[in-house]
């Protein structure tokens, strides 16, 4: 996501320290900046799941916001997005049992300006407050497929639900917590 010659890290900087500090309009506007450059990094990697991208964007927006106190103000605020986009490309690859796309090339990156650490104290408590703003057909949907990984036919299973209805649960479900972490 930060190139050389690209200015995206230049604009993204200030407007998401600004957020940190507590500036909600700053926060909006770094989001939609991330969601923009999000799309366009991860449609390259999943030709063969286009229409799980949308769905991607939003689960990397909400564990963006969730573990916005790991981000290290010494490094780029691009490296530290693109090694969650990362890490949620690969669940989803282990979910769908793409094996195969494990192998697949991901644009190189200085494994030494990634951030890392564990979620915040309050993440959990985030998420929940968060989740509980959905109907409980999505919150479920989202707890199974989204957190603890299940697969859209092990939810089904679990459930009752048809798998369409899991996706589209789903769907609407980090579209809504999008919304609501955006502030909209």
């Amino acid at each position: 996501m930060s190139f050389p010659h690209d200015d995206f890290e230049h604009q993204l900087r200030p407007l998401w320290l600004r957020a940190q500090a507590g500036d909600e309009a700053a926060y909006r506007e770094a989001l939609r900046r991330i969601a923009q450059r999000l799309r366009s990094y991860l449609r390259r990697r999943m030709q063969s799941l286009p229409d799980d991208l949308e769905d991607l964007v939003q689960e990397t927006l909400l564990a963006l916001h969730l573990q916005r106190g790991t981000y290290d103000p010494a490094l780029p605020v691009s490296a530290w997005v693109l090694a969650i986009a990362r890490h949620k490309l690969v669940d989803l690859w282990r979910r769908r049992g793409r094996q195969e796309a494990l192998h697949d090339p991901i644009d190189d990156v200085d494994e030494g300006l990634l951030a890392r650490g564990d979620p915040e104290p309050g993440a959990a408590r985030d998420l929940a407050v968060l989740l509980s703003e959905l109907s409980p057909a999505q919150r479920d949907a989202i707890q199974l497929t989204k957190i603890e990984g299940l697969s859209v036919a092990e939810a089904s299973a679990r459930t009752g639900a048809s798998e369409s209805a899991i996706k589209v649960q789903v769907h609407r479900g980090l579209k809504k917590l999008a919304a609501l972490v955006q502030g909209a």
